[in-house]
Order: C-alpha cells, then sequence, then structure tokens
C-alpha cells in the first residue's frame, strides 16, 4: 500500500512539474535589452520628472527681478460716494443735501536704487540654486540608470540561474528514465530507484523556487522602468562584464571632478559665502526712489445749484536714504551666523569627500577582486562540466553509484551559480565605480 501511495505522489509531481516547464516555455516574459530598459525607464521615471520640474522652478527664479534689481509699479483706483442731508445755516427750518462722487486713479512706483549690493549677491543664489537643481536631475538620474541596471542584471541572473535548474532537472529525469528501463531488465534495485526520484523531486522543487525568484525579479525590472502594468520582461542577450582597467588615483580625480553629491556640496558652500556678503550688505545705507501720479474727479451736485465737477492732476517723486544705526545686534549676529554656516558647509564638504574617497578605493578594490573571482569560476565551472560529463559515463557503466552522482550533480550546479552570481556582482561593483566617479550616464 506504502508503495502504491508513494508512487501516486510522484506521478502527482512529475506532473505539475511538467506543466511547469510548459509554462516557462511559453511564458518566459517580454523580451528585451538594456538599452530598451533604460530608454524606456528614464522617460517614465517619476523622481527623474519630478527633479526636472523642480529645475523649472530655479530656472524661473533665476531673474534680476526676483532678487530685487527691478522697482515696483502698483496702480490704483479708488471711487467714493456720499450724501449729505442737513439743515441750511440762514434757515433751520430748511434742509438741503449734497451728493458728492469722486474718482481716482493712481499710477505708484517704488525702487530701491541701492542696498549695499545685496541684489547682486541675492542674483548669485540664485543661479548656484539653479545649478544645484540641475546637479539634482542629475543625481536622480544616476540612480535610475544605476536602478535599472541591477533590476536588469538580477532578472538576468534568475533566468540564468533557471536554466541551469532545469537542466539539472532534465538530467534528473533522464536518469529516472534510465533506471525505469533498467527496473524492466531486472537490473535496477528498487533502492536506487527511490534515490533517483528523490533527486527528480529535489530538483524539480529547486526549479519551481527558482522560476518564482525569476518572476519576482522581473517584476522588479518592470517597477524600476515605470510600467504600471507590472509585465514581465525577459533580459535578452548574456551578461556583458566589464573588462575595463582602472588605476585609483585616476578614479579619484574622475571623482572630484564629476561627483554630483561633491558638486552640490561644493556649490552649497559657495552659497553660504555669499550670504556672508549678504548679511554685511545690511551695514550700508539704503537709498530708494517713490514716485507716482494721482487723478481726482470730483463731481458735486447741490440741491439749490448745478452739478459741478472738479478735475486734479498730481505727480510726486521722492528719494529717500536710510541707515539702520541699531537694531539690537541683529546685523552683527547675522554675519556671524553667516560665517558659521559657511564654516559648517566647509566641514561637510570635507566630510563628504571623505566618506565618498573611502567607498571609491572600496570599491576599486572589490571591482579588482572580482575580476579575479570571475576568472576563477569560469575555470571552476569548466572542470565541473567536464567531471559531469565523465561521471555520467561512469555512473552508466556502474563505476561510481548514485550518491557520488549526485554530488557531482551538486558541485556542477553551485559552480554554474557561483560564475553566475560572479558575473552579476561584478557587473554591479563597476556600475557602482562609474556612478561615484560620475561617468555612469555617459
Amino acid at each position: 500500500m506504502k508503495k502504491i501511495e508513494t508512487l501516486i505522489v510522484f506521478a502527482i509531481l512529475l506532473f505539475s512539474t511538467n506543466i511547469s516547464i510548459a509554462q516557462n516555455n511559453n511564458n518566459s516574459g517580454l523580451g528585451i535589452s538594456l538599452d530598451e530598459a533604460l530608454s524606456q525607464g528614464l522617460k517614465k521615471n517619476f523622481s527623474i520628472i519630478i527633479s526636472q520640474l523642480d529645475h523649472k522652478i530655479a530656472k524661473n527664479n533665476n531673474t534680476l527681478g526676483t532678487a530685487g534689481a527691478y522697482p515696483t509699479v502698483t496702480a490704483n483706483l479708488s471711487n467714493s460716494n456720499r450724501y449729505d442731508n442737513q439743515p441750511l445755516t440762514q434757515n433751520p427750518d430748511k434742509r438741503t443735501y449734497t451728493v458728492n462722487n469722486s474718482l481716482t486713479p493712481g499710477l505708484n512706483l517704488r525702487w530701491t536704487l541701492f542696498n549695499g549690493f545685496a541684489v547682486a549677491f541675492r542674483k548669485e543664489n540664485l543661479q548656484k540654486g539653479e545649478e544645484i537643481s540641475a546637479i539634482r536631475m542629475q543625481t536622480e538620474l544616476e540612480n535610475s540608470t544605476a536602478e535599472i541596471i541591477n533590476a536588469y542584471y538580477l532578472t538576468l541572473l534568475e533566468k540564468e540561474k533557471l536554466h541551469v535548474s532545469q537542466e539539472l532537472m532534465k538530467l534528473s529525469k533522464d536518469r529516472l528514465n534510465y533506471f525505469k528501463i533498467k527496473k524492466e531488465l531486472g537490473t535496477a534495485l528498487t533502492y536506487d530507484i527511490l534515490q533517483v526520484k528523490n533527486a527528480f523531486i529535489s530538483d524539480s522543487s529547486s526549479f519551481l523556487l527558482q522560476r518564482m525568484l525569476y518572476k519576482n525579479a522581473a517584476r522588479q525590472l518592470s517597477q524600476a522602468m515605470g510600467d504600471n502594468s507590472l509585465a514581465l520582461y525577459s533580459p535578452n542577450g548574456d551578461f556583458k562584464t566589464p573588462t575595463a582597467t582602472y588605476q585609483s588615483e585616476e578614479l579619484l580625480v574622475r571623482m572630484q571632478q564629476h561627483n554630483t553629491m561633491l558638486q552640490s556640496a561644493m556649490i552649497n558652500f559657495e552659497m553660504m559665502e555669499h550670504n556672508i556678503f549678504l548679511a554685511k550688505s545690511s551695514c550700508w545705507p539704503s537709498l530708494s526712489l517713490d514716485a507716482g501720479t494721482d487723478f481726482s474727479n470730483l463731481r458735486v451736485n447741490y440741491k439749490e445749484f448745478d452739478p459741478a465737477t472738479v478735475y486734479t492732476y498730481d505727480a510726486y517723486a521722492r528719494i529717500s536714504l536710510s541707515y539702520t544705526i541699531f537694531n539690537g545686534g541683529n546685523r552683527q549676529r547675522n554675519i556671524s551666523n553667516a560665517k558659521i554656516d559657511k564654516d559648517i558647509a566647509s566641514l561637510k564638504y570635507q566630510d563628504l569627500e571623505l566618506t565618498l574617497k573611502t567607498s571609491l578605493y572600496s570599491l576599486y578594490e572589490m571591482y579588482n577582486v572580482r575580476k579575479q573571482l570571475l576568472q576563477a569560476a569560469e575555470e571552476n565551472l569548466l572542470v565541473a562540466k567536464l567531471n559531469l560529463t565523465i561521471s555520467e559515463e561512469k555512473y552508466k557503466s556502474g563505476l561510481i553509484n548514485s550518491f557520488n552522482y549526485r554530488d557531482i550533480q551538486l558541485i556542477y550546479k553551485n559552480a554554474a551559480f557561483m560564475l553566475l552570481q560572479a558575473k552579476y556582482n561584478l557587473i554591479i561593483t563597476h556600475t557602482d565605480l562609474m556612478k561615484i566617479t560620475g561617468q555612469l550616464v555617459n
């Protein structure tokens, strides 16, 4: 009875595995290259779109008008209507009324002619703000590019692992069929058949698990590309591992010149310098111009007389010079705080530079080590594949048992996985190296 139940369970597993293989072959995903993934992803990435809109705002603000260089011109219009009913002075028993209607338009101008060069420093800060927004847009572009590259090659890694798992499952199935034939001929033991069945079930389970990992990675790629449908994409081609050789000092120079985080920190430091001069501008006197013109149209209607209309015109201009003698020490306090902000910005830049320099050297060492690990993994796979081929012949001829052959199969699987992982690790390290030196987008 136990034997029959075992065979039923095995048949169900075998049937479900065959269905899984068919589904995998028929639904492998939409083929896509890395260039296509980047092209599609960078167009739809929300962070990039937001940074582009922020850059437009910073560009719109970078004007002399925002800095306060131009005058302010205002137009005003007032209307007044008044009705008075009062007794006559000569005869209090009688009353009279007066109706006044007035319309007064006006035009006023106020222009700060000089305020200690504050306009020039504000304009410089607005320019620096636009530059920082452009660098942030570049940073988002780099981050999104790295994210898509990582997701693309992770999907390719899981896809290649899936092929290895399918290959091992096929070998296990062929070995199971081989033992079935031997059993029919009476040359196979039940114990050996059970071992082969266990190996096939284990490989089938590994295949199903690996297929799930592949689909999850494909969904992550779809998310990185900004595809709302979360379609399953299948990377085309093989791993393109980098072979370039770099010098650490050369990479350090590139990082110092092109790293967007360092560039942003440097511009922020320059803005703090301008803020010192901006705070000092309050120590200068302020010269301003006020000018304007008014036109008044007054219509008066008396009870005893005909209505009368009066027109008046006004024009004025005034230049004012003012200087704040004392304001509670706020000017010196603002200047002192601006200098402290500059020192803080300088320290932040130095700290960031040291942190990035440490990361750069770590990535550089890791890149070189992973190139060597890739070569070792390639040689290891060649040996494992040759060993598997030889062991298969020995196993069929009875020179080794099923346990030995199974161990060799697992060694081949691990070697194949190690090679794929080594390729993936090298590509990711190279991507990080190019990102920290500002070369990724190029």
